[in-house]
């Protein structure tokens, strides 16, 4: 007892504790409530489709076959919902905050163990018991996830988690010289990110092969009979699915589309001038979404920066991988922030890495930067007394309690901030958490209001209660691409939304209908709203 209480009088430990103790509030408070967006409909919707099909090899989308995406993701998110009984938003949200502390886990532990002190460099190493913990939490607390993606039921965080295990398994392995193992967990890693995304998984892997092999000036390796055993994995693992998906459609099709997928965002797609416009920008994009630890990047501006990174192996792999494996989206036009995920660990341990060095020198980039985050924190706690003033937040339940909670908890913060300046980075982590409870709070409620995908829900829900267990079909092309729509009957009714295009019309079943586009005789029974160009559908029986 004694123990405890004495680390628990240590700030890094104390630290430590509340930010545990605010990492699942933070995650998962408000998780479920708005309507899904988007592609988190996609996943859903397939994921539900197998399990009223009972077909596990051949993912459909409204009952046609769904070649977009390898199946893993959709197996993954139907055994969660077969095992909670539950298929709604929070469900299918829930596997993302999983992968995402498994990935802040797995960042923890790879840090820990190779950006230590070591017989080669010691001098270069960071000594701060910190530096793990802070490029672990630093992966999570940056914007673009705590505050967007890690609300999202998407594919990217599992895909992002798997393809930077398997940069982090080539290096330990290689610096271990055991190349059988590298291979073997390569690939294996390969496979498993083939089935969640297909080919940009075997992009990240040749990449970084032969990244890892010419920086050893070791490629010979890559001619080995330990290489042929990696890809005999690969082969074993993702052959034997395709194989059986071929016994049931043939396979001719599915990768045509899986290479159209690959290529439709680069310049074959958007052209010359798109592309090189997007080779200026893209930099700066990256640095805007996963702000504000991307303001560490000022420290690329100091003498000698690149000898600092290149006197430890570790940071030099992690910039090398990521300067090779970010290239196919740096020239690629349509890149989504998601899609750099398994890149953001890769800059944020270079970045760490130059802040431990700026602080061990006591640099004025150093100061400049612990001010602006300093100015975060004091604009956070501005920020807790609007709902005060708002009246669309005031209406919240709970208001002053919420109210009094953020605002002492960001003052304490403030205080820990300015006293315990070997804990600054840390004690920032916290404040953009005790950030994420106020948003879950008092934005994301009132996004119901604004957002029209939950127009969507409303009117969707609605007209289900009036059709009961009737199967509803899609009246020809009416409903085009809407899977958030389809998601909502087929969850009500534990039927596939089909399209009809032909043959005899039954007049006792529902359909969905344009009626802007086809005039057919029918009775309108419910109104639906669709997302795109916010249109609308009728549900109807057929006269």
């Amino acid at each position: 007892m004694n123990s405890l209480r004495s680390k628990l009088a240590q700030p890094q430990a104390l630290l430590l504790l509340v930010a545990g103790l605010l990492l699942f509030p933070a995650l998962l408070t408000n998780l479920g409530l708005l309507a899904l967006y988007g592609d988190e409909g996609i996943r859903a919707q397939v994921a539900m489709e197998m399990d009223i099909s009972g077909n596990l090899i051949s993912p459909t989308l409204f009952g046609e076959l769904y070649y977009n995406k390898p199946p893993l993701y959709n197996w993954l998110l139907l055994a969660l919902f077969k095992l909670t009984g539950r298929t709604d938003e929070f469900m299918v949200r829930l596997p993302t905050v999983i992968f995402l502390l498994a990935y802040v886990a797995t960042i923890y532990f790879i840090v820990k163990k190779h950006l230590q002190p070591n017989n080669h460099s010691p001098q270069s190493a960071i000594r701060n018991p910190q530096s793990a913990i802070l490029n672990a939490l630093a992966f999570l607390t940056c914007g673009r996830i705590l505050y967007y993606d890690s609300m999202l039921g998407l594919i990217d965080t599992s895909f992002s988690w798997v393809i930077y295990g398997m940069f982090m398994v080539i290096y330990s392995q290689g610096e271990k010289e055991k190349y059988g193992r590298l291979f073997v967990g390569a690939y294996f890693l390969a496979a498993v990110g083939f089935m969640l995304k297909a080919l940009p998984a075997v992009v990240f892997l040749g990449v970084a092969l032969l990244t890892y092999f010419i920086w050893t000036k070791k490629w010979r390796k890559l001619f080995s009979l330990a290489h042929l055993g990696g890809m005999a994995v690969f082969g074993a693992l993702v052959g034997s699915y395709y194989a059986l998906y071929a016994q049931q459609n043939g396979i001719s099709k599915l990768l045509g589309i899986m290479f159209d997928e690959s290529a439709k965002r680069t310049f074959v797609e958007h052209g010359v001038g798109k592309t090189v416009l997007h080779l200026f920008t893209f930099p700066f994009e990256m640095l805007y979404h996963f702000l504000p630890w991307t303001l560490l990047a000022v420290y690329f501006f100091r003498k000698n920066v690149f000898a600092q990174i290149r006197a430890n192996r570790f940071v030099t792999w992690n910039a090398l991988v990521l300067m090779t494996t970010i290239l196919p989206y740096w020239a690629s036009v349509e890149v989504y922030p998601r899609y750099l995920l398994m890149h953001v660990p890769l800059l944020f341990t270079v970045l760490l890495f130059l802040h431990q060095k700026n602080k061990e020198a006591g640099t004025a980039m150093l100061r400049w930067i612990e001010g602006i985050f300093q100015v975060g924190c004091w604009a956070l706690l501005g920020a807790c007394f609007v709902p005060l003033f708002v009246e669309k937040f005031a209406q919240q339940p709970n208001l002053y309690p919420k109210v009094a909670f953020l605002a002492i908890s960001t003052a304490a913060l403030i205080w820990c901030y300015r006293n315990w300046q070997a804990q600054r980075m840390l004690v920032f982590t916290i404040v953009l958490l005790v950030g994420r409870i106020g948003m879950n709070w008092f934005i994301v409620p009132t996004r119901i209001a604004a957002d029209f995908n939950n127009e969507v829900r409303k009117t969707t829900l609605a007209a289900t209660e009036k059709i009961g267990n009737t199967p509803i079909f899609i009246y020809k092309n009416s409903l085009g691409f809407q899977p958030v729509t389809g998601y909502y009957f087929t969850r009500e009714t534990g039927s596939i939304l089909k399209k009809q295009f032909a043959g005899h019309f039954d007049p006792n079943n529902f359909y969905l209908m344009d009626t802007t586009q086809y005039t057919r005789q029918h009775d309108v029974v419910a109104k639906v709203r669709l997302m795109w160009q916010h249109g609308e559908l009728a549900v109807v029986k057929i006269k």
